[in-house]
């Protein structure tokens, strides 16, 4: 069977190492292209001039050039050349975000609408989908598609949710959107989307565990850049590892899980977060109590899941925002209270994406699958 490269091959090849060339400097000329990359000046012309005119990059003023008197037309991709839509379904509400190619937000809404797992709820839903995005004015072309986190693991196909005991979700199809909405759709575990947010913003980012502290304890473990999912899809599901047998019961139906530890409802029990942490940082006795036996719970925690991966810990999730650096003193001192021996304090990070870290998680997918594959942009 022939190996040979075919023309085609090789123009697919160009086009998708100059673009991605053009995205991640943001602006450059194409004699920093046609060095950069080596290739010969009429192929990088040639590229420039068909991307430019399918709307993919536009000349964006010039740069200094090596040449006395002349500056060089700059180049920068299109930002708004294609967008996806994040959507993360919770209890009580939805959070819609519109992003851009590079993942950065274009519009955000919150809506007040209770989850129930029923037909008229999921076209509701899709109604208000199609109204934000009616509102972004764009081409229905410009749309790549919605990724839509939920509070439960997902199949590896991400067209069910295989286990959804917070809403009460179990066996949801994507279906159910995809019936409404002419895009593409995809389902995504909430902690995956806040892991994948992560990984956007933390180009050096290889090897982590991801923690999310939020109403619910969530997790996420990435191994080469890519977000685990395991042989049955419950890889990282931390939050149901018992840590105190005959505890407080958990949505699970089991008892003292780290759920019932480690999440943000079982520190604040209801109590509005900003107003707790004043009180922890104003040292009132019973919230920096509170807030002591939760660290200590966390750290017991961090301890167990290190011994398993030795890779940095990524604090994310709602509660993020209020670790101080102290809080991160007392967390490695637990850490080395159970651990069996010593171990250095350099692997416990705080979130980059503490806030929309899910919903632009949920949309990324549709962003990363374009950039992957540019060069066979069917339009082009």
């Amino acid at each position: 069977m022939s190996t040979r490269i075919t023309p085609g091959q090789i123009k697919k090849t160009n086009r998708q190492q100059i673009y991605d060339f053009i995205w991640r400097n943001r602006k450059v000329s194409q004699q920093n292209i046609s060095y950069e990359l080596r290739l010969s000046r009429p192929t990088v012309a040639a590229n420039l001039t068909e991307m430019e005119e399918n709307g993919l990059i536009c000349r964006n003023g010039q740069l200094d050039s090596d040449q006395i008197g002349r500056k060089a037309v700059a180049y920068s991709i299109v930002p708004t050349y294609r967008i996806a839509i994040g959507v993360e379904v919770m209890r009580d509400a939805v959070k819609l975000i519109a992003v851009d190619l590079y993942g950065q937000k274009i519009r955000r809404v919150v809506l007040d609408l209770a989850f129930c797992h029923h037909d008229d709820y999921y076209q509701e839903l899709c109604n208000h989908i199609l109204q934000f995005i009616a509102s972004l004015d764009v081409q229905e072309k410009q749309i790549l598609g919605i990724g839509i986190a939920m509070q439960g693991l997902v199949s590896a196909d991400a067209t069910t949710v295989v286990y959804g005991m917070i809403l009460k979700c179990s066996g949801a199809k994507i279906d159910s959107f995809t019936r409404y909405l002419p895009y593409p759709c995809s389902f995504i575990h909430d902690p995956d989307g806040a892991a994948l947010s992560e990984l956007w913003a933390s180009p050096e980012l290889t090897d982590a565990v991801y923690l999310s502290l939020s109403q619910h304890l969530g997790g996420s473990m990435i191994s080469k850049r890519q977000i685990m999912t395991g042989k049955h899809g419950h890889t990282a599901t931390f939050e149901h590892i018992i840590m105190r047998p005959n505890g407080t019961p958990c949505y699970c139906g089991n008892r003292g899980c780290a759920e019932t530890l480690c999440s943000m409802s079982a520190l604040l029990k209801g109590d509005d977060p900003d107003r707790f942490f004043e009180q922890v940082r104003s040292g009132e006795k019973e919230a920096v109590k509170r807030w002591h036996v939760y660290l200590k719970n966390l750290g017991r925690l961090i301890a167990m899941l290190h011994l398993v991966q030795d890779v940095d810990f990524i604090l994310g999730g709602h509660l993020a925002k209020y670790i101080t650096p102290e809080d991160i003193r007392t967390l490695y001192d637990e850490i080395h209270r159970s651990c069996p021996f010593p171990d250095t304090d350099d692997f416990l990070r705080l979130s980059k994406m503490p806030s929309h870290n899910i919903t632009i998680g949920a949309a990324l997918l549709y962003i990363q699958e374009f950039l992957a594959d540019i060069g066979s942009a069917n339009e082009l």
